[in-house]
């Protein structure tokens, strides 16, 4: 089984709470998350499964949309509500007018510090496991980049924002940093993730969605083909010589298509039957393509003619 599943995460699980129950209604042997939620985050989790995990980078690396609901007037030391209050102020004073220009400071490349309760390493351990143990550092602030960040519901002391961001950057660092810039505090009382890379949530399914499937003998219906992630690239059709090099590790010319390709391009690559083969990249001082990604997937793919590379 190598595709997909597109999970509407519930609250009150892990992510990998997810994975494993994945895991146990599929007999999936290789599944993994491509993206954490936290127990208290709803929404878009993308499960791989079979050969798909090998492309779990791709939907990482991809951007995300947030619906964040903010309470002002009280921090916690996890920045969200699962965790202890450590300061209460009143934040009847804050107007609509200043969150709207603390958030539009915060949009672009800027400098974020996560969180001290998150799965990020210190020398080998979680800075989670050393916030449990009263153990604090100093914690180096990040370069993250926030596509855009608009304001949608004003009702004091919630605050509810839509944020468009890239890989990195940590909702819970946003709320606190809000109540921090107002002086009143804040903390993040509520996320759903709307979207991860290609993924969406009006595209999601529920696990008792995934093993009523199975159940029916329906679940291809749910999963995305592997090369789903990836269609932002171009594609190339090889021939039956040319796939088997490919297989085989070896590096292929596919000219005359890809004279004027740029150094280090990464395109799809599908054999005749529309099996997706490989992701290839170009070397130029060779004036050929080396694969980087094999994969052994039985059924040809539907997209195999997107985004040629002519």
């Amino acid at each position: 089984m190598d595709g997909i599943l597109n999970i509407d995460k519930a609250l009150g699980i892990t992510s990998m709470d997810v994975v494993r129950q994945v895991k146990r209604i599929t007999s999936q042997r290789h599944t993994g998350h491509a993206g954490t939620l936290d127990p208290e985050a709803a929404g878009v989790l993308p499960i791989c499964l079979g050969q798909a995990t090998r492309l779990m980078e791709y939907v990482v690396d991809g951007e995300k949309e947030y619906l964040a609901t903010i309470r002002l007037g009280v921090a916690t030391d996890t920045y969200d509500s699962a965790g202890q209050v450590v300061d209460e102020q009143d934040a009847s004073g804050v107007t609509r007018s200043e969150v709207e220009a603390t958030l539009a400071s915060m949009q672009g490349t800027i400098q974020q510090t996560p969180p001290m309760f998150s799965a990020l390493k210190s020398n080998g351990k979680r800075l989670h496991e050393l916030a449990r143990a009263g153990i604090k550092i100093e914690i180096a602030p990040r370069t993250v980049e926030v596509l855009k960040l608009d304001l949608i519901k004003w009702e004091p002391p919630l605050v509810t924002v839509t944020i468009h961001c890239k890989r990195g950057f940590y909702v819970r660092s946003l709320a606190h940093d809000l109540g921090q810039v107002l002086g009143c505090g804040a903390h993040l009382a509520g996320l759903r993730r709307i979207s991860t890379g290609p993924f969406h949530l009006d595209q999601a399914v529920t696990v008792e969605k995934v093993k009523a499937a199975l159940d029916d003998n329906t679940l291809d219906s749910l999963l995305f083909p592997a090369d789903y992630v990836v269609l932002n690239l171009n594609s190339v059709m090889l021939d039956t010589k040319e796939e088997k090099q490919i297989r085989n590790g070896q590096a292929v010319p596919l000219s005359p298509r890809t004279h004027y390709t740029p150094h280090l391009q990464q395109c799809r690559a599908y054999g005749p039957d529309g099996r997706f083969v490989a992701l290839v990249r170009f070397n130029r001082s060779v004036k050929m393509w080396q694969p980087f990604k094999v994969f052994q997937i039985g059924k040809p793919s539907s997209y195999s003619q997107e985004n040629p590379l002519i």
